[in-house]
C-alpha cells in the first residue's frame, strides 16, 4: 500500500454533538468498554477488562501529567476609572464589570520547554525560562513584554511573558518572575488546564482532577492520554492480581494531537514532534516478553513503536535516535523487534544511561507493519483524524464495524467518552 497516497476523506464518519462526551462519568470504570476480538464485537464495563486480559501479558501505560499550559495576559490596560486600580484578577477576567478599561486579552499556550530543554530542568527552574509557545490574538501584541500579577498566599508576584523569536509555526517566549518559586508552581497558580477544544467548553475545577490519569506523575503534557482515564486504583488492583505485568513510558502529548489533517492525501500532513522517556528495565521486560505489549492509548502505541526504529537506528551506529515521520515506510523492517531492544540496550549501556531520551514524529497509517503491540486499549477517535488512521492500521476496514456499533449501541466519543479494547 503507498500509504503516502491515502487520502483522509476515506476516514470519515458522521459524528454528531450530542454523542461527545462534554464530562466524564462519575465513576471512571463504570464507562463502557467496546471489546473487538476474533472479528466480533461485544460490549461490557470498563471495569471488566482485566477478565478480559491474558495472564502474564505486559500492559504499558503512558505515565505523563497534564500541565497548566494555558496562560493569560492582557495587553496594556487602558486607564482605570475614577477611584482606583483595576485588580490584577480583572486584567485577566474579561467578563469584569471594569471590562471596557482592559487591553486586549493574549493567550500563550506552552508547548514545549526550549531552554532548559528538558523538561524536568525547566520545571524547576527558578526566576526564568523559555517555552515554545502558540500565541493566541498575537496581533495584538506588537512589542514589548506582557506582565500579570499573581498571588500566593497573601503574597504578590509578577510573570512577564517577551517573545524571543520564531520557532516553526510556535514562538520561543521567555518568561521571568519574581518570585521564589520554580516554573512549577508559577504555572500552577497561574495557569489554566487545557482541556481539548471540541468539548467546546470553559475549563471546570474538576478537570484539574478528571483529566488527569490516576497513575499521572510526570509533567509534561498539554493533552491527557485520554484511554488512561478509564483506569482506577481498582482496576489496577485487579490487574496485578491476575499476573499481568505493567510498566510506564512518557510520551508528552502535545497539542499537535488535535491538528486535523488539511491535505487530502496524508503524504501532505507533518506530524508534530513528540518526546519520550522509556527507562531501561521497561526495555528489559519487553524481551522478556518477547517483545510483546498491550498498549494503553495511542501515546503509548506511539511510543512502543517508535522503540523498534530506535532500534534500527542504534543498530545502524546513529547517535541520533529521533524517529523520522516517513520511518517506517521506507526500511525493510529486516531487524527482529527482539534485535531492534537489543541495540537500544547496547546503545544506553555504552553511554550509560538508565533512561532513553528521544523523540519521534512517527505517523501510524494503514500500510503500517505493527512491530511490539499486540493489543491496544483506547477512545473512541475524530473523523478524518491521525489517530482513527493508528486505529485503521491496526483493525483494517473493521474500524468502520467498530465505529458503527459504538454510534448505534449509546458509546460516548472523544476524550472524556468511552473505551475499546481492540485485538486484531
Amino acid at each position: 500500500m503507498d500509504t503516502k497516497h491515502i487520502q483522509i476523506r476515506d476516514y470519515d464518519y458522521a459524528l454528531p454533538e450530542d454523542r461527545i462526551a462534554k464530562f466524564p462519568l462519575p465513576e471512571r470504570d463504570s464507562s463502557k468498554l467496546l471489546v473487538y476480538e476474533g472479528g466480533k464485537i461485544s460490549e461490557t464495563q470498563f471495569r471488566s477488562l482485566p477478565t478480559l486480559l491474558p495472564e502474564g501479558s505486559l500492559m504499558v501505560f503512558n505515565n505523563t501529567r497534564v500541565i497548566q499550559a494555558r496562560l493569560h495576559f492582557r495587553k496594556k490596560p487602558l486607564q482605570p476609572p475614577l477611584g482606583g486600580d483595576l485588580r490584577s484578577e480583572e486584567i485577566v477576567n474579561s467578563q469584569s464589570s471594569n471590562s471596557q478599561y482592559l487591553g486586549a486579552l493574549i493567550e500563550i499556550f506552552l508547548l514545549e520547554p526550549a531552554n532548559p530543554v528538558e523538561y524536568q530542568e525547566n520545571f524547576v527552574q527558578k526566576g526564568s525560562c523559555s517555552w515554545y509557545c502558540l500565541v493566541g490574538n498575537s496581533k495584538k501584541w506588537k512589542e514589548g513584554a506582557l506582565t500579570r500579577e499573581f498571588k500566593i498566599q497573601n503574597s504578590k508576584f509578577k510573570l512577564m511573558a517577551e517573545r524571543i523569536g520564531t520557532h516553526g509555526t510556535s514562538q520561543e517566549i521567555r518568561f521571568n518572575w519574581d518570585a521564589n518559586l520554580t516554573f512549577a508552581e508559577v504555572i500552577d497558580a497561574v495557569g489554566e488546564l487545557p482541556i481539548p477544544p471540541y468539548l467546546n467548553r470553559k475549563t471546570e475545577e474538576s478537570d484539574k482532577t478528571t483529566y488527569q490519569t490516576v497513575y499521572s506523575k510526570i509533567k509534561g503534557s498539554v493533552a491527557a492520554p485520554t484511554a488512561g482515564l478509564h483506569f482506577t486504583k481498582r482496576v489496577l488492583a485487579d490487574i496485578d492480581a491476575k499476573g499481568i505485568e505493567r510498566e510506564e513510558v512518557t510520551l508528552h502529548v502535545g497539542a499537535g494531537t488535535f491538528r486535523p489533517v488539511k491535505s487530502e492525501d496524508i503524504g501532505g500532513h507533518d506530524m508534530h514532534t513528540e518526546h519520550i522517556a522509556v527507562h531501561r528495565h521497561t526495555i528489559e521486560r519487553l524481551l522478556a516478553h518477547n517483545g510483546d505489549a498491550i498498549a494503553v492509548g495511542t501515546t503509548s502505541v506511539r511510543t512502543l513503536e517508535s522503540l523498534y526504529y530506535m532500534g534500527v537506528l542504534a543498530s545502524q551506529d546513529n547517535e541520533d535516535l529521533h524517529v523520522p515521520q516517513w520511518m517506517p515506510y521506507e526500511y525493510d523492517n529486516s531487524l527482529s523487534t527482539i534485535e531492534a531492544l537489543t541495540a537500544l540496550l547496547r546503545y544506553m549501556d555504552e553511554r550509560g544511561e538508565e533512561v532513553l531520551h528521544s523523540s519521534t514524529q512517527i505517523i501510524i497509517a494503514p500500510g503500517y507493519k505493527y512491530h511490539i503491540v499486540r493489543r491496544m486499549i483506547t477512545n473512541f477517535h475524530q473523523p478524518q483524524s491521525t489517530l482513527l488512521l493508528l486505529v485503521s492500521a491496526f483493525i483494517g476496514d473493521a474500524w468502520h464495524d467498530v465505529y458503527d456499533y459504538a454510534l448505534s449501541h449509546d458509546f460516548r466519543f472523544l476524550s472524556y467518552g468511552d473505551s475499546s479494547m481492540l485485538v486484531p
